[in-house]
């Protein structure tokens, strides 16, 4: 099943002033990703702690495109199908990021991510 929140997407419109602000929260640059819309990951220090993965806005509205849980395992996605989660898109593997990701809708068009 699920284990713990993974990342956290974030369109914004100003990617570099959100790195700034974010670094001087206390957070640090995890890895910037050219190949995947010049994204990049943050993170406060420690272990375990929730990635925040932003890229800028463009012409799209800024804020959470999704919330995204790490999994158990890789037959996490077919155990909640069993339950009727119906995915948008299932064990698709980004090169960029290394994860395999799932996405599925809830009832109300919020989109969620599950990734080992």
């Amino acid at each position: 099943m699920l284990k713990f929140v993974d990342h956290i997407d974030m369109l914004v419109e100003d990617l570099e002033a959100e790195v700034e602000f974010l670094e001087n929260l206390g957070f640090i640059i995890k890895r910037r990703l050219p190949d995947h819309g010049n994204a990049v990951e943050m993170q406060l220090p420690g272990e375990n702690q929730v990635v925040f993965e932003m890229r800028a806005s463009g012409d799209k509205a800024p804020g959470i495109r999704h919330i995204a849980f790490r999994v158990e395992d890789e037959h996490t996605v077919d155990e909640l199908k069993a339950n009727g989660v119906v995915f948008r898109t299932e064990n698709r593997f980004v090169p960029a990021t290394g994860r395999t990701v799932s996405n599925v809708n809830d009832p109300n068009g919020n989109s969620w991510q599950l990734t080992d």
